[in-house]
C-alpha cells in the first residue's frame, strides 16, 4: 500500500524544490543550534562534576552533539539535491545515494527524538548522582590539605552561594559531618575535648554551618554556630529565623536548575526534529515525483510522488534485510560446523 501519495505538476515540483532548499538550510541552522546546546549542557555538567557521582547524565549532551553534527551534514546534502532536482540530466546521479541518505536520515532523526526523551527522563539519574556527589562533597569539605580534595571546600562554598542553598537535603546535613579541619581545632580546650569524646567516631560535630550558607537578605548578622540553641542568641528562635541561613538543599536547587535547562533544550530540539522530519519527507516526495520524469522528453508532465511505496513494515524490512544478511554472513552455520568437525575427525583417524 502506497503511503502519502500526491500528484505534482511541473509548477508544484518547482515550488517543492525551492521550499525544500529553504527548509534544508533552516534545518542546517537547527542542527548547529542542537550541537551548540549540547556543548553548553556538557560544559554546565562538567562545571559541577565534583558534586556528581556518575557520568550517565552526559549521554544527553553527547547525543545532542552527535545528532547536531549529523543534522548539518544531512541537510547540506538535501540542499544539494534541491539544486539538481529539476534537471533531468543531473538528478539521476543522486539515485544511488538517496537510499543510504534516507537510511542515515531516519537513524539520526530517531536519535534526535531519543535525545529529547532522555532530556525529560534523566531526572531520576541526575538526582541520584547529585545525592551521592553532594554527600561526598560535604564529607570532604574539611580536607583542604588532601591531594585531590584541595578545592572541594571552594567548590561547595561557591555552589551554596550561587544557588542560595545549604547542605544536601537541607542545612542539617552539616550537623552530621565534621566540616572543620583538625588543624583549626584547639585540642587543649575543654569544649573540643568534650565534643570529640561524646562522639563514637571521635569527630568534632557542631550544630553549625559554613559561612556560605548565610543568607545576605537576613536582617540580622548571620548565626552560623549553635543554630538550634535558642538561648545562645538574643531574641532568637531557629524555627522562625528562616532568613538567617538558606533553607533549601543544594540537591533540590541543582536538580531544578538542570531539569529546567534540559527541558528547555528538549523543547528546542523537538522543534528541530519536526523540521528535520519535514525535510526528509520533502526530499522523498521530490525524489519519487522526479523518477517519473527520467527519460521523458517533456519534463512538464504531471507525476505522482509518495512517501512509501509499500507499507511501513515492508519498507522497514527492506532496509533491514541487507543488515541482517551481513550479520548472518559472520555467523557459522551449525550443519557446516558439524561437517567440518566430522571431516577433521576422519582425517585424524586415518
Amino acid at each position: 500500500m502506497v503511503v502519502g501519495k500526491m500528484k505534482f505538476t511541473f509548477q508544484k515540483r518547482v515550488k517543492l524544490a525551492q521550499g525544500l532548499w529553504l527548509l534544508s538550510w533552516l534545518a542546517t541552522l537547527g542542527g548547529a543550534i542542537t550541537f551548540t546546546l549540547g556543548c553548553f549542557l556538557k560544559t554546565e555538567l562538567r562545571r559541577r562534576g565534583e558534586v556528581m557521582d556518575n557520568t550517565d547524565i552526559h549521554c544527553v549532551p553527547n547525543t545532542l552533539m552527535i545528532v547536531g553534527l549529523a543534522s548539518m551534514g544531512i541537510n547540506y546534502f538535501a540542499s544539494r539535491i534541491c539544486q539538481d532536482a529539476l534537471d533531468p540530466g543531473r538528478f539521476p546521479r543522486w539515485k544511488t545515494l538517496l537510499k543510504p541518505y534516507f537510511g542515515c536520515s531516519i537513524f539520526f532523526t530517531t536519535l534526535m527524538l531519543i535525545s529529547v526523551i532522555l532530556s525529560y527522563a534523566m531526572k531520576g539519574s541526575l538526582e541520584t548522582s547529585l545525592k551521592i556527589g553532594l554527600k561526598n562533597g560535604i564529607r570532604f569539605y574539611k580536607d583542604t590539605d588532601t591531594p585531590g580534595r584541595c578545592f572541594q571546600k571552594q567548590t561547595i562554598d561557591r555552589l551554596q552561594m550561587e544557588f542560595q542553598c545549604c547542605g544536601n537535603n537541607d542545612y542539617r546535613d552539616w550537623f552530621e559531618v565534621q566540616w572543620i579541619s583538625n588543624r583549626y581545632l584547639d585540642f587543649s580546650t575543654k569544649e573540643v575535648k568534650d565534643r570529640i569524646k561524646s562522639n563514637v567516631d571521635g569527630r568534632y560535630l557542631v550544630d553549625g554551618v559554613p559561612f556560605s550558607c548565610c543568607n545576605p537578605s537576613s536582617p540580622r548578622p548571620c548565626i552560623q554556630y549553635k543554630i538550634t540553641n535558642n538561648t545562645a542568641h538574643y531574641n532568637y528562635d531557629h524555627q522562625t529565623e528562616e532568613l538567617n541561613i538558606f533553607i533549601r538543599g543544594c540537591r533540590e536547587a541543582l536538580v531544578n536548575y538542570y531539569m529546567g535547562l534540559m527541558n528547555t533544550i528538549g523543547a528546542v530540539v523537538l522543534s528541530v526534529f519536526l523540521l528535520q522530519s519535514s525535510v526528509m519527507a520533502s526530499v522523498r516526495l521530490l525524489q519519487t515525483s522526479m523518477e517519473a520524469v527520467a527519460g521523458q522528453e517533456n519534463v512538464e508532465i504531471e507525476t505522482e510522488g509518495y512517501l512509501l511505496e509499500k507499507g511501513v513494515k515492508e519498507t522497514f524490512m527492506e532496509y533491514m534485510d541487507p543488515v541482517l544478511k551481513l550479520l548472518l554472513l559472520n555467523q557459522v552455520n551449525p550443519s557446516e560446523a558439524k561437517l567440518e568437525e566430522g571431516a577433521t575427525g576422519t582425517t585424524t583417524t586415518s
